[in-house]
């Protein structure tokens, strides 16, 4: 074999080890097939992580304040109300019921009402409802909540609207005393 020949032999054959080198180590196209199914699986078990810990089954399911939690209703709101200055509240039912629960939000309009505490319909998110906490979450975090909520089982389960301040409510509720002068909500100056 000539010089010419031999050269000519290891530079196709070095050109064929440095593409195969190059193919090797270039991030392989994740697979359509399944990807986007695990990646929606680890969302929602994140949200239903962060729902456990953060205490959502602690108003939003039945039984829970009375250490029976029934989860077989799992986040389908609550009849027990909490009374204090805003009048009475309800845990509502964060289920994705189209009628009764969450099912006619997108998750986008979920995250926004725990960025702003205002619902989809521009109600606010009432007391003891804490959503300045969860405004402080991060995008992916919130996420996760919204899309666990939507995989939910729905449960049809119509909770009591507000009521008023000052209006009567005959059922059972947790009452908060008028605030001592150190927690009294504090509103600007008259004129600002």
């Amino acid at each position: 074999m000539s010089r010419r020949r031999q050269l000519g032999t290891m530079f196709v054959l070095a050109a064929l080890c440095a593409s195969a080198l190059a193919f090797a180590a270039a991030p392989s196209a994740p697979s359509a097939k399944g990807k986007p199914a695990a990646d929606k699986a680890a969302k929602i078990k994140k949200g239903e992580y962060l729902t456990t810990i953060m205490g959502c089954n602690d108003c939003h399911t039945p039984g829970t304040m009375y250490g029976a939690p029934d989860m077989d209703r799992k986040l389908s709101g609550s009849e027990l109300g909490w009374k204090g200055p805003w009048g009475v509240s309800f845990a509502r039912n964060l289920t994705p019921d189209s009628e009764t629960g969450i099912g006619y939000y997108s998750e986008d309009e979920i995250v926004h009402s725990f960025r702003t505490g205002m619902k989809p319909n521009g109600t606010p998110m009432l007391p003891p409802m804490p959503w300045p906490n969860f405004a402080a979450m991060s995008d992916e975090d919130l996420h996760a909540i919204a899309a666990y909520l939507l995989s939910l089982k729905p449960v049809k389960h119509a909770v009591p609207e507000a009521v008023p301040p000052g209006k009567p409510w005959s059922g059972p509720v947790l009452e908060l005393p008028p605030p001592p002068a150190w927690d009294a909500p504090r509103t600007p100056p008259a004129g600002k």
